[in-house]
């Protein structure tokens, strides 16, 4: 069964950066579309990245242009570099895999194996 590890959370200033990384046992990243998701205190999580196995990416609008999601197949790891942070995207953050095509990336169902996750805090 695959197993997905998160690393790379922490604090920062507004402003700032961050890059997470995933890295996948019993998995393998260059044949399927994994992606990110997050979950703010309170708040349902939602999908923040995807990548497919083509390479092609997709973002959530709130991280457009800040967010940037990448593969390393050769180490099977995944990636989210994450520059001029916001406080508001404080929350807790996962990689996830095994898609689930009948649901669109962002949504939760449309993948059934997540990682523990990773903190990100953003201060103003």
């Amino acid at each position: 069964q695959a197993q997905l590890v998160e690393s790379g959370g922490g604090s920062v200033q507004a402003g700032g950066s961050l890059r997470l990384s995933c890295t996948a046992s019993g998995y393998i990243y260059s044949s399927n579309c994994v992606a990110w998701f997050r979950q703010a205190p309170g708040k349902e999580r939602e999908g923040v990245a995807a990548i497919r196995s083509d390479g092609r990416t997709t973002y959530a609008d709130s991280v457009k242009g800040r967010f940037t999601i990448s593969k390393d197949n050769a180490k099977n790891t995944l990636a989210l570099q994450m520059n001029s942070l916001k406080p508001e995207d404080t929350a807790m953050y996962y990689c996830a895999a095994d898609r689930n095509y009948g649901y669109g990336w962002a949504d939760t169902r449309a993948f059934s194996t997540w990682g523990r996750g990773t903190q990100v805090t953003v201060f103003s």
